[in-house]
């Protein structure tokens, strides 16, 4: 689930991010903006890594043949997760319940996360956090451990839909965390007419010189692309793939940057002007100027499911069993949603939210837009190497 914006030359976030555990930061953006800052001077220094656990020759072995890395600490968590995902309350909470430390390390796409851990990197992780699309690509690859749902309480609180999704039926190596949208949050005190859909981008580009930025997603942005031409956001049909490349090229030299999280600095401080992000992420930044809003763009976009998981060689499972457990109580997860703005798809604790929440339509949208909405699906690899072949180049061009 993001998106990254900037104007003059902003640096991205680096792809190999290092653990770390949150800092007493008094809101979202504070911590968003001190952890890519710590993100990138850990990057000069990443010979510190030491999360990369390898499994040992006499470590026991799966039913497929691998071996399981040797166990960190019993009171150790490690969780491997998007920017904004969890905060220092949700984390003291859970160690002052369990005596278990968490520690965090964040990524910015699932391309990312899922290069990490076919790489090794993600050997030290008990709990990642995939989109749906990830989800079954990572069970198809054998990189996830079925879920013991005897092991868990609550199941029954999700919403029928989130019960049986088709990116895993019956929830078999996911729980889902958190849902929403992907469309254009603006400044509407800058504009004389607001974005209605993702042509407004192209048709404005020029007023909107280097104040526009796009997601650092292949499949979000490229998405965009198809959708603005009236495809589907999980085009297989190689011209339209190409079409939709062609267009984004074309709006390239008006953006100010890709990026998942560095557009919210920029845009509180009036030097981005519209960007493509979460729900979640627009209501966050219009706490703090109520002239930023947010749309879903008229033609359709991408509904996006984040989901909890275990990895295949998850090194502590006891720790990973008691988080999915304490995610799934409502008198978490409420007071989460309230501070983080997440839709739930916990019942139980949409219940429980203030009406102000369960009614705002940018959090949980009415049917009507819902229905112009489609979630991303995997695609088999040849297209997988396709859309990065067209994301490569869109990157350098």
């Amino acid at each position: 689930m993001t998106i990254e914006k900037t104007l003059p030359k902003i640096v991205p976030p680096t792809e190999n991010p290092q653990p770390h555990i949150y800092p007493p930061l008094s809101t979202r953006r504070q911590f968003v903006q001190a952890s890519l800052s710590a993100l990138s001077g850990l990057a000069l220094t990443s010979c510190g890594w030491t999360l990369g656990v390898t499994p040992t020759e006499d470590a026991p072995k799966e039913s497929d043949g691998s071996r399981q890395p040797p166990p960190i600490s019993s009171n150790q968590l490690y969780i491997y997760t998007w920017a904004d995902y969890t905060d220092k309350d949700l984390l003291d909470s859970f160690t002052a319940q369990t005596g278990i430390q968490v520690i965090v390390d964040i990524f910015d796409s699932n391309e990312t996360m899922l290069a990490k851990v076919q790489a090794g990197g993600g050997a030290a992780y008990s709990i990642i956090y995939p989109s749906d699309y990830m989800v079954k690509r990572m069970t198809q690859l054998h990189l996830l451990r079925e879920i013991d749902h005897s092991k868990l309480q609550g199941l029954e609180n999700f919403f029928d839909k989130f019960q049986n999704p088709d990116y895993d039926p019956g929830n078999r190596y996911s729980l889902p965390f958190t849902w929403g949208t992907t469309g254009l949050i603006y400044n509407a005190a800058k504009l004389k007419q607001e974005p209605e859909d993702w042509d407004y981008l192209w048709d404005n580009s020029e007023q909107l010189w280097r104040r526009i930025a796009l997601m650092n997603d292949l499949r979000e942005t490229i998405g965009a692309g198809l959708r603005s031409l009236g495809y589907s956001y999980n085009s297989t049909n190689p011209q339209e793939i190409a079409q939709a490349y062609e267009k984004l090229l074309r709006i390239k030299p008006t953006l100010a940057n890709f990026t998942t999280d560095g557009w919210r600095d920029l845009m509180l401080a009036g030097d981005l002007t519209v960007a493509m992000g979460y729900s979640f992420s627009a209501l966050e930044v219009a706490d703090e100027n109520p002239n930023l809003k947010y749309v879903v763009p008229k033609s359709g976009t991408s509904l996006w499911t984040d989901a909890m998981v275990i990895p295949k060689n998850a090194p502590n499972l006891k720790a990973a069993y008691a988080w999915l457990n304490f995610m799934l109580r409502p008198e978490v997860t409420v007071p989460l949603s309230e501070r983080l703005y997440f839709a739930t798809p916990n019942r139980a604790a949409y219940e429980l939210l203030p009406p102000e929440l369960q009614e705002n339509p940018t959090l949980f949208p009415p049917e009507e837009i819902l229905n112009k909405c489609e979630g991303i699906l995997p695609l088999d690899p040849e297209k997988e190497k396709e859309y990065a072949r067209y994301w490569i180049k869109l990157r350098s061009s």
